[in-house]
């Protein structure tokens, strides 16, 4: 019964954090100008921005997607955890408590998937199982 819970609590962990930070890269990639993107990481002193804003609006949709799905979990949210490091720490490092609470939250969503992965409901369990 213990495993039951934990399971469906990491699918609903993994299902709305999957969806928001999925929703943020769509955005990005889909929905705005990226050379706004890039111009902010190139303010942040990142060589090649270019490079490095397609892979933080890339890890966002990408790294959604597949949390949600509960494949490659740990991977995916060790690059969304890398992105929200950037995002809280560097990016919005400024900014108030009210202004980073979003990428801090995500932050550290991603960093408990990291450590736990994607749980028993997950296309992980069906397709990496462990004998």
């Amino acid at each position: 019964m213990k495993d039951a819970f934990l399971n469906f609590g990491l699918l609903w962990l993994r299902l709305l954090t999957g969806a928001g930070i999925g929703y943020h890269g769509y955005q990005k990639l889909f929905q705005s100008d990226m050379s706004q993107l890039i111009a902010g990481v190139g303010k942040m002193g990142f060589p090649h921005p270019e490079i490095f804003a397609w892979a933080a609006a890339l890890s966002e949709f990408l790294g959604g997607i597949l949390i949600a799905l509960g494949l490659f979990t740990r991977t995916a949210a060790l690059f969304v955890f890398c992105t929200m490091a950037v995002a809280a720490f560097v990016a919005l490092a400024k900014d108030p408590l009210q202004a980073k609470e979003l990428a801090l939250a995500y932050l550290t969503i991603s960093g408990a998937l990291v450590f736990m992965g994607g749980g028993g409901l997950s296309f992980d369990a069906i397709f990496f199982k462990k004998k």
